[in-house]
């Protein structure tokens, strides 16, 4: 009998993160040779509105899918897992059309977040909206079948259009909600692809089940009560820079924020976010097979300490000249607003490509807890700054805020696999 070989080198988890890393590296790289060119092209204030647009897009997808994307991965049964597919595109199909219906009220909202230029681009919200929360439903989907070849191309092609398109549009002085038309045509482009090229393995989902859907949004009723509440909080949480810095500061300083953000949290995210899929779909195997996870995690997490202890280390002595180097004049402080975030990024280091645990042990209740603990963290450090009229403190207190939280989380999730492994010897 041909015995597998345990080193993680021959892994199927090394291979699928290889695969998803790969493509994500390839994004990033995009990424940064582009953002030269942009950021010579547009203002503060474009990247300020294009900020406040994702967000408020992306907020409304995750309500859109009621997280159901997440229970595709669990059920052994396929039947459930289409059903739980299509109970999120549902939901995500009603929460389009009453966000269309919002529309008409646009000047008004755009007004309350006291950033007039939203309302000339709110129509296009509903379509960012359903295209990230089908593409979030389609991800899981391919996950689940270990199709991550599929999440890679996505990613890459998203990366490559958004970027022609930005620098098309600016080249073509289209500059004003430029940044904004670019990110929906990217996504929908891509989106098409993948549906285009992947319709042999998309002909489950397109037999409707009444019972099957009924079935999964049972048993899969703590995503929408539980997993739906800690996901907005995340999120509302880390868009905190739009929410509260945008009518305190201006939409300037919420370009320069969220270019900070982008620049130290979206390398982090995207090594993360390919961690993350494997790791979700390999531990619900394990977990399912009762077979222990502990060595699987213990190499993940003292490695990114190491390595991302030393990395920041070295980064944060060069990085206001770096950024100014890269982005050009008048960027410098976003150099200097990256150091000042170094203590949270490192911990989203640890805590991000883990975070499923919360869902493969059914703790759901507690990871909203920390959710709620990780908002007011932010919301006090912000205020802070806001009262003092001291942007940088603000930036300050949502780091070292977020960084406590985001500590003791870890400390909970290696609680919850030394339980786990526990529970093993006790059966054994």
């Amino acid at each position: 009998m041909k015995i597998k070989r345990p080193d993680i080198l021959y892994s199927e988890l090394l291979r699928n993160t290889t695969k998803l890393l790969s493509a994500n590296v390839v994004a990033q790289v995009v990424g940064l040779l582009i953002y030269p060119i942009l950021t010579r092209m547009y203002s503060q204030d474009d990247f300020g509105l294009a900020s406040l647009f994702i967000s408020m897009g992306t907020i409304l997808a995750i309500v859109g899918t009621a997280e159901y994307q997440y229970a595709v991965v669990l059920p052994k049964e396929e039947r459930l897992a289409v059903g739980a597919w299509q109970a999120g595109c549902l939901c995500l199909l009603l929460v389009t059309g009453l966000v269309t219906l919002s529309i008409p009220f646009a000047p008004q909202i755009a007004g309350l977040l006291k950033a007039p230029e939203l309302a000339t681009w709110y129509w296009a919200i509903p379509l960012f909206l359903f295209f990230t929360g089908l593409w979030a439903l389609l991800n899981y989907w391919y996950g689940r079948h270990k199709q991550f070849g599929r999440i890679g191309a996505f990613q890459v092609l998203q990366t490559l259009i958004g970027a022609g398109t930005k620098t098309g549009v600016g080249a073509a002085g289209f500059l004003h909600g430029g940044l904004v038309v670019s990110s929906v045509v990217s996504l929908f482009a891509a989106l098409a692809s993948s549906v285009l090229s992947s319709l042999k393995q998309l002909r489950p989902l397109r037999r409707i089940d009444a019972e099957s859907v009924r079935e999964a949004a049972r048993t899969f009723k703590n995503f929408p009560c539980f997993s739906l509440p800690r996901a907005l909080v995340n999120n509302v949480s880390g868009n905190l820079d739009v929410w509260m810095i945008a009518p305190a500061f201006g939409l300037e300083c919420v370009g320069v924020f969220g270019m900070a953000i982008m620049l130290s949290i979206r390398p982090i995210n995207i090594i993360c976010s390919s961690l993350y899929q494997v790791l979700f779909q390999r531990t619900s195997e394990r977990v399912q097979e009762r077979t222990s996870i502990r060595r699987m995690f213990w190499h993940l997490l003292t490695k990114a300490a190491l390595v991302g202890g030393l990395a920041f280390t070295a980064l944060y002595f060069v990085l206001p000249a770096l950024c100014e180097w890269l982005l050009g004049e008048g960027w410098r402080e976003t150099g200097e607003l990256i150091q000042l975030l170094l203590p949270w990024v490192y911990f989203s280091l640890l805590v991000a490509p883990i975070n499923f645990l919360t869902d493969v042990f059914g703790k759901q209740k507690i990871g909203l807890v920390f959710e709620v603990l990780l908002f007011v963290a932010r919301v006090v450090g912000i205020s802070l700054g806001i009262w003092q009229e001291d942007f940088h403190l603000a930036v300050l207190g949502y780091s070292v805020g977020s960084a406590l939280v985001l500590g003791a989380k870890l400390t909970w999730f290696v609680s919850l696999i030394r339980r786990y492994e526990q529970s093993l010897t006790e059966v054994g």
